[in-house]
Formats: structure tokens, sequence, C-alpha cells
């Protein structure tokens, strides 16, 4: 299992234990899971976050 499966269940798990259900629940669940997929993506290589933040020095 790959750290981005592992961080996509922990933030579905997260959303779960958060929401109570209805749709606002469901959005929820759909942001914190795809930022788990999205951070252990990041710590695999499989995702790039510099490209969006930019690095530190470029700013000013």
């Amino acid at each position: 299992m790959t750290t981005s499966t592992i961080g996509l269940i922990a933030g579905l798990l997260l959303a779960i234990a958060a929401a109570a259900g209805g749709f606002a629940g469901f959005l929820i669940a759909l942001v914190l899971g795809t930022a788990g997929y999205v951070i252990g993506g990041h710590y695999d290589g499989e995702v790039d976050l510099s490209a969006v933040f930019g690095k530190r020095g470029d700013r000013g």
C-alpha cells in the first residue's frame, strides 16, 4: 500500500469522524480525502506540490 493510499484512507476516516452526514458531510469527506491523497502522494514523489505553491525563495 502506497503512502498516498494510506493518506487517502486517513483523510476519509477523519472526515467520517468530523462529519455527521448530509451533503455538507459528503463535501468534507471529499475535501479531506483528496487532501490526504495529495499529501501522501507528495511524500511518495507522485505529486509535485512545489509547482502549486512555488519555492520559498521565489517570493519577494
